[in-house]
């Protein structure tokens, strides 16, 4: 039986812990689209009594991330295509019309943490930390917001991709699929921001934003119980 260590959230509510916990779990798909899930599974898991985990349950179904069916059960909801399609589009005009005017704003030390970043992010590629990966890939986009007065933008972004969009991006660095491109792509908006060059950070953003189409037409096919839509 696992016990988790929830020592460094002791500020934090039980139930929201919990959430925080089952929600970590769900979007980095160690409890994978589809999967059934019950109250008394995860309370025991966990060592904590059932109302916290019921708690955590309806935050988590309010979000979409836990599709909850009388008489058969709780779910961990599927991806939805349609849903990803939206979040992406949302993102890639945001994240443009921002790269764009880091072009204008972004200070010497904005580059020095930038450059860091995608140092850290090759690092993380060779020794195959997927984990570390995924931060630092969120880090660098949220480098360019926050280095431009955006950094609430950021956060309506990151609550829409958190469903469906991190999911896949998840599925994608743990198939490999186009982890090279990412840092060359990485690499590009950093040169384009460093060029002062709205133009080509425009282009190299919407590529980047596109990969995610490519990812869902291989994932689908090798995972198809993993998808709706």
């Amino acid at each position: 039986m696992t016990v988790i260590d929830f020592s460094n959230k002791q500020n934090l509510s039980m139930g929201t812990r919990v959430y925080e916990f089952l929600r970590s779990e769900i979007v980095s798909l160690k409890l994978s689209p589809g999967k059934s899930i019950s109250e008394n599974e995860i309370a025991e898991r966990l060592q904590v009594s059932r109302t916290p985990v019921r708690e955590a349950f309806l935050r988590l179904s309010q979000e979409d991330l836990v599709n909850v069916f009388p008489q058969k059960g709780s779910f961990v909801s599927l991806i939805d295509l349609e849903h990803l399609e939206e979040a992406r589009f949302m993102r890639e005009h945001l994240e443009v019309a921002t790269t764009k005017l880091a072009c204008e704003l972004f200070t010497e030390k904005n580059l020095i943490d930038i450059t860091a970043n995608l140092e850290a992010q090759k690092m993380a590629i060779q020794t195959k930390d997927i984990e570390g990966f995924y931060e630092l890939d969120d880090k660098f986009h949220s480098i360019i917001f926050s280095s431009c007065k955006k950094s609430r933008v950021w956060e309506v972004i990151q609550n829409m991709m958190s469903i469906n969009f991190n999911r896949m991006r998840y599925l994608s660095l743990t198939e490999k699929l186009n982890t090279d491109m990412i840092i060359s792509q990485h690499q590009e908006i950093v040169e384009s921001i460093k060029e002062q060059n709205p133009v080509r950070a425009e282009k190299v953003v919407r590529e980047h934003l596109n990969l995610v189409v490519i990812d869902h037409q291989a994932l689908n096919k090798k995972y198809p119980n993993h998808f709706k839509g």
